[in-house]
């Protein structure tokens, strides 16, 4: 095919659309299926529902082929994991006896039954949930989902294309089931997931797919010669079947490197890859393996995970020259639009010439339709649209909200010196244990405790002007009044005031800080039924005036315990934010960090004793690939460092991080230069505190014994258990003891019986350590 012909040929498409619905419907009817106001029949009509306003929105906006399979009650890998039959033993029963209710007893876990694992999806905020698989696992085909959602679209007269993890990576993203040795390799089972596959692709076939996506984001990380093997060996044996639809096999967040040729060469039909700033390089790789002769190439110009409006001029440019690349160039997201809210139109509150700059899901159909448009029928048919997208991008690029030179010079003059400690940790954990005088294994939560009801209708009624400042504020009072007198009832010896008046640990914070931006509908699903509102960074940023010291001084005046003040840190404001791209991310993390070092200072001279800076997503944001880390560890950790090195020996510094994979970044941890840090151990039964250990970390940690994102309670011998074995890595003298994380999700019956359990745990495990 010529490349004309070839541009005749593009179609737009994506891999993945937001889940929820424009006003959480999915959300609100999960939520209300687990509560019994909600019945299963009721739960899967509000999906199909919003499965075909999806497809139907989608086509209207001009795309030519919907996906299907993308949707999930919880998470796609766990549909995965009952796709393949990957059911954990333990779970079993409750599949066998109602299969709803089993997939969320894996998700979620009951009183009586853990959940699976959860950790984070790449370098991205979305939590997925780890497959179990050991020597004996056994496959068996379930298509049921998959095959229900293709005929769904089919039904409705649209163009459908089945989308899959694909086998490598789903089996590179399992881990040991609980008691196999943790050198139990889980690509071992190829073979036998293989056939599961054949099974799957020619149920597909037989139910109207033309084509099935694989998606392979796994391929984008470095992968070994045997890894690289197995995937050849896939795509082999997956290609040489009969009875099968064509293959595209998709992967993006980052370049895919050694993985691109044994793709290209593979006998599939065709390939979707990132062409985004993060994948650029797969670009000249492409040409490189001489592009993909008689294959479908799928291109992702429009960046899937940021908002900003696509330069239009630039990604036909990069199309132009993928034309003669591949026998037909299609254009899409550069991932699924899964990362990004759902609708830009629905924002009143943000600046109409501002609410230009921005591109959310919908918004990013309509620039991949345009794309699509004026590679197949010439830039003359979108010189309207090429204008528009012009005048935008010259709006930003040039708008006084981009650029504070107060804020630059700053930043300009910040020295190695500021960002170090006045003292070595040997010493200052000295004179800390001296002035907070705490026992062995000090008990303390992450800081959040449950945003009930009443304070969700407070808040709003206080935006809607049916209370007063002063009537929010007593409510905020009372409430951290409750959250201290619990904790000091229950034992706990460093306390949190509880983050009433917070609504996100992200979102709060921006909404003080200039250079931010603020939706009312921005959600984006974080895991499950949690959904965020990552504020938006669109300048240069600063602090205006104090943003905690209020409330937490408050709360240090109703006890004599120590109250901790809580921040989020520069690296997770970012990361966990809609992040500009106009400048490298460590400038801006160096400006964030600017901003927090004086609440830092603030809080000390307030009389705050203990300060803990949140950064779970520093692992989050570590780079897919290895050449790429240092960089990033090298101004993430400074960014930590300048947070947080301005305050006395004496003031104890905490951090705290959550379910991602730790043991890559250990030394990143220490250097940091934290007095505490926790970490979420519970679903993981400790391993980062092995990480830990195996690493010679010096300082003093809470690896997690409550796993708060279920709603079971720990017991006191399960909490006590799991303490005994973080005791086997890390000396009594620096182990603390707390739950995985935040408990603002948790209902207060579950929380009070677990912090009371974790209490007494570790009550009883100092007994046993007095008395031995």
């Amino acid at each position: 095919m010529t490349p004309k012909s070839a541009a005749a040929a593009a179609r737009a498409t994506v891999y993945g659309y937001p889940r929820q619905g424009k006003a959480r419907e999915l959300k609100k009817a999960i939520e209300g299926y687990w509560k019994g106001r909600v019945d299963a029949d009721a739960l899967r009509t509000t999906a199909t529902e919003l499965r075909r306003t999806n497809w139907q929105q989608l086509t209207d906006a001009g795309i030519h082929e919907v996906p299907t399979g993308d949707f999930s009650y919880y998470d796609h890998v766990l549909d995965t994991s009952v796709m393949v039959g990957a059911i954990p033993e333990r779970h079993r029963t409750a599949v066998e006896l109602d299969a709803l209710d089993g997939y969320f007893a894996m998700a979620r876990g009951t009183q009586d039954v853990a959940p699976l694992e959860m950790t984070k999806w790449f370098d991205t905020n979305y939590h997925y949930l780890v497959p179990e698989l050991g020597p004996d696992t056994v496959f068996t085909t379930d298509s049921t989902k998959q095959v229900a959602e293709l005929k769904e679209a089919l039904a409705l007269g649209l163009t459908a294309r089945p989308v899959l993890v694909g086998p490598v990576t789903y089996l590179l993203l399992a881990k040991p089931a609980p008691g196999v040795s943790a050198d139990f390799d889980p690509l071992t089972l190829l073979d036998r997931l293989l056939p599961v596959y054949a099974e799957v692709l020619a149920d597909l076939r037989a139910a109207g797919a033309e084509w099935v996506q694989l998606d392979e984001p796994a391929l984008a990380q470095d992968r070994t010669p045997a890894e690289l093997n197995a995937t050849t060996r896939t795509y082999r044996d997956l290609g040489a079947l009969t009875d099968r639809p064509k293959l595209l096999v998709a992967s993006y967040f980052d370049r895919l490197g050694e993985a691109l040729p044994v793709l290209a060469k593979a006998p599939v039909e065709g390939l979707a890859l990132d062409f985004t700033e993060s994948a650029a390089a797969n670009l000249d790789d492409l040409a490189a393996v001489g592009g993909l002769p008689g294959k479908r190439l799928i291109a992702g110009v429009v960046n899937g995970r940021n908002v900003w409006v696509n330069d239009l001029t630039k990604s036909l440019a990069t199309l132009g020259t993928l034309l003669g690349l591949a026998d037909r160039v299609d254009v899409a997201a550069s991932c699924s639009l899964l990362h990004v809210p759902l609708d830009a139109a629905a924002e009143r509150d943000i600046e109409p010439q501002i609410l230009r700059w921005l591109a959310f899901a919908r918004q990013k159909t309509a620039e991949i339709v345009t794309l699509a448009k004026g590679l197949a029928q010439g830039t003359d048919t979108i010189a309207a649209e090429l204008a528009a997208n012009r005048a935008d991008l010259a709006s930003r690029a040039g708008s006084a909200l981009t650029r504070d030179p107060a804020v630059r010079a700053r930043a300009a003059a910040v020295t190695d010196a500021d960002a170090r400690r006045s003292q070595p940790y040997e010493e200052r954990t000295a004179a800390q244990r001296a002035h907070l005088g705490l026992p062995p294994l000090p008990t303390t939560t992450i800081g959040s405790f449950p945003q009930t009801a009443e304070l969700r209708t407070a808040r709003a009624d206080l935006r809607a002007r049916r209370i007063d400042t002063a009537g929010y504020e007593e409510r905020i009072k009372a409430e951290i009044g409750e959250v201290i007198s619990f904790q000091e009832k229950t034992g706990l010896d460093v306390l949190v005031h509880g983050e009433p008046e917070r609504n996100d640990m992200v979102q709060y914070f921006a909404e003080q800080l200039t250079g931010y931006l603020a939706t009312q509908h921005g959600w984006v699903q974080s895991y499950g039924t949690r959904y965020v509102r990552p504020p938006i960074l669109a300048g240069d940023l600063s602090r205006p005036e104090p943003m905690t010291v209020r409330w937490t001084t408050y709360a240090q005046s109703l006890t004599s315990r120590p109250v901790k003040g809580m921040l989020t840190g520069p690296v997770t404001m970012l990361a966990w934010s809609f992040v500009r791209d106009d400048q490298p991310l460590g400038d801006t993390a160096r400006q964030v960090a600017l901003a927090l070092r004086d609440e830092v200072n603030d809080l000390e001279a307030a009389g705050t004793s203990v300060i803990q800076v949140d950064e779970p997503a520093l692992r989050e944001t570590l780079p897919l690939r290895a050449a790429d880390r240092e960089a990033y560890l090298a101004w993430a950790t400074e960014a930590f460092r300048l947070t947080t090195a301005g305050v006395r020996p004496e003031t104890q510094v905490h951090t705290h991080m959550c379910y991602a994979e730790f043991g890559d970044i250990v030394q990143a941890i220490d250097d940091l230069d934290a007095d505490v840090i926790s970490l979420e151990a519970a679903r993981s039964h400790m391993q980062v505190a092995g990480e830990l250990a195996e690493h010679g970390y010096p300082r003093e940690a809470g690896p997690g014994v409550y796993d708060i994102h279920s709603p079971r309670v720990p017991s006191t011998a399960e909490a006590a258990a799991l303490l005994r074995k973080g005791l086997e890595a890390i000396p009594a003298e620096r182990l603390w003891v707390n739950p995985d994380c935040g408990l603002k999700t948790r209902g207060w019956p579950e929380t009070r019986a677990s912090l009371e359990n974790l209490v007494a745990a570790a009550r009883t495990v100092r007994e046993e350590l007095a008395g031995s």
